[in-house]
C-alpha cells in the first residue's frame, strides 16, 4: 500500500490531549447598526444595540413588493397596515401588522466555521417576554441539522443549546424559527463553540513557492514548469491556440498535474451539437484562458476574460439564473480533492469595473458543475487585489477539481456593460494527509470514543500480497472490545477522515467477503463487540470482517407485530397550486394546499444509520381510494428524502411488505443524511376528507431467516411509535385518542405561503425542485 506522507511525529505531540472548549464564532450584536444577515421574510430591528424580534404580530416587506405583488407573494392582505420602517443593509422594509400571527424566522449567525459530524454548543445572551419553543437550524442550505430549543421568559440571561451531528463542512449559518410566537425576543450576543482535543496543525502541500518555483511532490510529474500558475509560463499560448474549425480541441484534454486557467465567453467557441442552453441558443465551449500583457504593465502577462455578450439567451422566457454563468473563468487544480479535506486557493485579480462575482465548485473538466458554493462572492475592483482563502471540501463525491467564477453574477453591474476580468499568479494548496486505509473504532456500551488521529493503518497481509489488514481491539482485554468502526482512505485530519470513508455493501457476517463502496461519514456497526480482523482487497473492492474474540453475534429473534388499530381522520385540504392556478383577472389566488397537510408517522426506537436494511409491514384500508406518498424523516416533520414510493389505499383491506434501506445521502447525492428515524405518510394527496386505518405494524431489520430479525425497531404494544399531523400548519403530535386528533384538526394555524430555493432566494410557487417553506425543506411537484 503506497504511503505518500507520514504525520506520526506531528501527531504524537497531540495524542492523549484532553478535550477543551474551542470558540468557533462570536457576534456582539451591539457592534451592528442593523440586521447584517440574509433576509428570509422577517427583519429583526435594532434598539440601543440590541437585536429585537417583535414577534409574529408583524411581518416585513419592501414597499415595491406590497404595491405590486399579490397577497400570496407578500402584498397587502385585508386589514393590514404599516406601522413603521426598518433597514436591512441598504434595503428599506415596511413593518406590517393586522393579519397575524405571521410565521417567522431569521438568521442569528453567518459564516460560522463548521465540521462534519461535529457537536456544537450555542450560547446566546437573550431576553424574552414569554417562554418560546423554537426550531434551530444549523448548517447550510441542503445540509441542515434541526434542533428544538427553548427560550425562557425573563431578563437577559445566557441560554445554551446543544447541536449534535453537524452534516455540513464549511462556512454555515444558524437560523432561529420562533414560528407563530408573538413574544418579543431580544438578542445581545451569541457564541458558538465545541469541545475538541488539540489537533495537529494543518500541513499544506505547496504547489507554487513564493519565488515562483514549483514544488514536485510526485515522481511521475516530469515537467515541473507545468505546476506554475503564472501567466508567464511559455507553454500556455501554444496549447491555447490548438483549434479545429475555430473550436479549441483541448478543452476536454488531460491536464492532470497542471494549474490551468480556462474561460468561457458567449459568442466564442459555439458548439451546436454538444452543449445547448435551449433550442434557440447554443452554449459556448470553455477554452484555455487568453494570455495578454497586463494593461499599463506590458512587462507582465495575465489571464484575461473579455465579457462582451451580457445577455446570451434569446428565448421568450430566459432563465435569469443561467445569465450569471454565461461568461466564466476557471482555476483548475493539479489534482482532485478528497471529501472533508481542506483546500487553499490564492490568486491576484482585478476588473475594469467594480462588481461582485459568485463562485462554484466544478469537477475536473471546466463547466462540469458540482456544487453551488465555493469561496463565496469575490468583490472585484479596478485595482489588483490578493485573494487567499482556506475552505473545506464537503461534497462526498471526491470529484472537486476547479474553482469557477460566474462573471455575470452581479445584476446591478456585471450584466449591464462589457467588462474585462484579469487574473494572475494562480496557486492551489491541499492538506498533506497519510493515504492508504485506516480504521478508527468505538464502543457505545463501554464509552470507547473514536480517535481518528491514532487510527490504525492497514498493512500488507503476509498470506496474500493483494490484501491489506488491520486488527481493532486487543486479544485477552475485554475493555478494548469495539462494536463500531470507521474505515477511511486518509489520516491526519478528523474532517478529512470522516469525508473519505468506505462501507460494506451488504450485512456483515464474520469471515465472509463483501463488496465495499465509498461513502461520507460511514459508521459500520459490527455484529457484536469484540476483537476483529478486517481485510481489504483494494483492487477487487472487497472487504472481510472476522471476529477473533468477543461477544456472540445477536441471535435472530421473532418479529413483533404491534396490533394497535391506528385511525387517521384526514381533513379536507385547500386546493394545490396545480388544482387552482392563480387567475388575477378573476380574482382567484393560487392554491396553497399540500399533499402533506395530513400526515402519519412511524418512528423507530433509535436513530438508524444510512445503509441499514429494514422491512416495513402493515395492513391498511381507507373509506375512499387514495394514493399516499412516503418519505424519510429524522424527527417527524424533519423531511430528508423519499422512502419507498406510493401506497395505494382502497376500500378493501390490503397487506404491505416493503424492503426499505435507510438513505445516507440526500436527493442531490452529496448532502450527508444523519439522524434518520421516521417514515412519513402524506395523506392529503386527494383533496377530500378521508379516513385511513393502519394496523398490525412491523418494522424490523432485514434478516435471511424467515420470520426472524436481529432487531425490532418498534414496540410490540402501545402507540409510542406513532405520530400524526392533521391539517395544514399544525404540529406533529403523538398519536392519541380520536378526540385528541380532532382537537388538533380544529386548531388550524395560519402559515406562510412564501417559498425559497436552497440559496435562500424567494421563488414563485411554480418553481420546481427543492424549496424551503415555513423553515422546512420539500420537493415541489415531486414526492414528499
Amino acid at each position: 500500500m503506497k504511503k505518500l506522507f507520514t504525520l506520526v511525529a506531528l501527531l504524537a505531540v497531540f495524542m492523549g490531549a484532553k478535550a477543551e472548549w474551542v470558540q468557533d464564532y462570536k457576534i456582539d450584536y451591539s457592534t451592528k447598526t442593523g440586521f447584517p444577515f440574509y433576509v428570509m421574510g422577517f427583519v429583526p430591528e435594532w434598539v440601543d444595540g440590541v437585536m429585537v424580534d417583535y414577534g409574529a404580530n408583524f411581518r416585513y416587506a419592501t414597499q415595491e413588493t406590497l404595491d405590486t405583488k399579490e397577497v400570496k407573494d407578500g402584498g397587502w392582505a385585508d386589514g393590514e397596515s404599516s406601522v413603521g420602517t426598518v433597514m436591512a443593509g441598504t434595503t428599506e422594509y415596511q413593518k406590517v401588522t393586522g393579519a397575524g400571527p405571521y410565521w417567522h424566522q431569521y438568521i442569528i449567525a453567518a459564516d460560522v466555521p463548521m465540521e462534519l459530524d461535529q457537536s456544537y454548543t450555542v450560547k446566546a445572551l437573550i431576553k424574552s417576554s414569554a417562554d418560546v419553543e423554537a426550531n434551530l437550524q444549523f448548517g447550510n442550505w441542503g445540509s441542515l441539522v434541526e434542533t428544538k430549543v427553548k427560550i425562557p421568559a425573563g431578563d437577559f440571561q445566557e441560554v445554551e443549546w446543544e447541536v449534535s451531528g453537524c452534516t455540513f463542512a464549511g462556512s454555515g449559518f444558524i437560523c432561529i424559527q420562533p414560528g407563530t410566537s408573538t413574544a418579543t425576543i431580544e438578542w445581545k450576543s451569541l457564541v458558538v463553540g465545541h469541545n475538541a482535543k488539540a489537533a495537529a496543525p494543518t500541513v499544506w502541500q505547496e504547489w507554487l513557492t513564493n519565488d515562483g518555483k514549483s514544488v514536485v511532490v510526485e515522481k511521475e510529474v516530469k515537467d515541473i514548469a507545468n505546476w506554475m500558475g503564472g501567466a508567464e509560463f511559455g507553454g500556455w499560448p501554444s496549447w491555447a491556440l490548438e483549434t479545429t474549425n475555430g473550436i479549441n480541441a483541448n478543452w476536454r484534454g488531460d491536464r492532470t498535474g497542471e494549474i490551468c486557467a480556462w474561460a468561457l465567453t458567449m459568442g466564442r467557441n459555439f458548439d451546436n451539437e454538444n452543449t445547448v442552453i435551449n433550442e434557440d441558443s447554443p452554449r459556448a465551449r470553455p477554452f484555455p484562458a487568453d494570455i495578454e500583457p497586463e494593461p499599463g504593465n506590458e512587462s507582465n502577462h495575465v489571464f484575461a476574460v473579455h465579457v462582451t455578450q451580457i445577455a446570451p439567451i434569446e428565448a421568450p422566457k430566459p432563465d435569469e439564473n443561467s445569465v450569471a454563468w454565461s461568461n466564466q473563468f476557471w482555476i483548475q487544480s493539479p489534482k482532485g480533492w478528497k471529501a472533508g479535506t481542506k483546500v487553499r486557493i490564492k490568486f491576484r485579480y482585478k476588473a475594469d469595473k467594480a462588481c461582485s462575482v459568485g463562485t462554484q465548485i466544478h469537477k475536473r473538466m471546466p463547466s462540469d458543475y458540482l456544487f453551488w458554493n465555493a469561496v463565496g462572492d469575490v468583490a472585484f475592483t479596478t485595482e489588483w487585489q490578493e485573494f487567499s482563502k482556506d475552505f473545506d471540501f464537503s461534497n462526498d463525491t471526491n470529484d472537486g477539481w476547479s474553482l469557477a467564477f460566474n462573471l455575470n453574477s452581479d445584476a446591478d453591474n456585471g450584466r449591464t456593460a462589457p467588462i474585462n476580468f484579469y487574473f494572475d499568479d494562480l496557486s492551489w494548496q491541499t492538506m498533506v494527509l497519510d493515504e492508504g486505509f485506516f480504521v478508527a473504532s468505538s464502543n457505545s456500551a463501554t464509552g470507547i470514543e473514536y480517535d481518528f488521529a491514532t487510527a490504525t493503518e492497514f498493512v500488507t497481509d503476509p498470506e496474500d500480497a493483494e490484501v491489506v489488514y488491520a486488527i481493532v481491539g486487543e486479544k485477552g482485554k475485554k475493555d478494548t472490545w469495539v462494536n463500531q468502526i470507521m474505515i477511511s482512505t486518509v489520516r491526519g485530519d478528523d474532517a478529512a477522515f470522516k469525508g473519505a470513508t468506505i462501507k460494506p455493501t451488504e450485512a456483515i457476517t464474520s469471515g465472509e467477503w463483501l463488496g465495499f463502496t465509498e461513502a461520507t461519514l460511514a459508521k459500520i456497526n459490527l455484529p457484536a463487540a469484540g476483537v476483529w480482523k478486517i481485510q481489504i482487497a483494494p483492487a477487487d473492492k472487497q472487504i472481510c470482517f472476522t471476529q477473533i474474540e468477543g461477544e456472540a453475534a445477536k441471535e435472530p429473534v421473532d418479529i413483533v407485530t404491534n396490533p394497535s388499530v391506528l385511525v387517521i381522520n384526514g381533513v379536507e385540504r385547500q386546493p394545490t397550486s396545480n388544482e387552482q392556478p392563480a387567475d388575477p383577472d378573476k380574482g382567484i389566488a393560487e392554491g396553497t394546499g399540500q399533499t402533506w397537510d395530513n400526515q402519519f408517522f412511524i418512528v423507530a426506537n433509535r436513530v438508524l444509520e444510512g445503509g441499514e436494511k429494514t422491512v416495513i409491514e402493515f395492513d391498511y384500508v381507507a373509506t375512499a381510494p387514495a394514493k399516499v406518498l412516503t418519505g424519510t424523516h429524522a424527527a417527524p416533520g424533519d423531511y430528508r428524502k423519499g422512502a419507498f414510493g406510493d401506497v395505494e389505499f382502497t376500500t378493501e383491506e390490503q397487506h404491505l411488505k416493503k424492503e426499505y434501506e435507510i438513505p445516507s445521502v440526500g436527493w442531490d447525492g452529496s448532502t450527508v443524511l444523519t439522524g434518520m428515524q421516521s417514515i412519513s405518510f402524506d395523506m392529503a394527496v386527494i383533496k377530500e376528507a378521508n379516513t385511513y386505518t393502519i394496523k398490525n405494524v412491523k418494522w424490523y431489520l432485514a434478516n435471511d431467516t424467515e420470520g426472524k430479525t436481529t432487531e425490532n425497531l418498534i414496540n410490540a404494544t402501545g402507540t409510542d411509535n406513532f405520530q400524526v399531523k392533521i391539517g395544514a400548519g399544525n404540529k406533529v403530535l403523538p398519536y392519541g385518542s380520536e378526540t385528541g386528533i380532532e382537537n388538533v384538526a380544529a386548531k388550524s394555524a395560519k402559515t406562510s405561503t412564501v417559498i425559497y430555493n436552497l440559496a435562500g432566494q424567494r421563488v414563485a410557487n411554480s418553481f420546481k425542485g427543492i424549496v424551503v417553506k415555513d423553515g422546512k425543506k420539500f420537493v415541489k411537484y415531486l414526492y414528499h
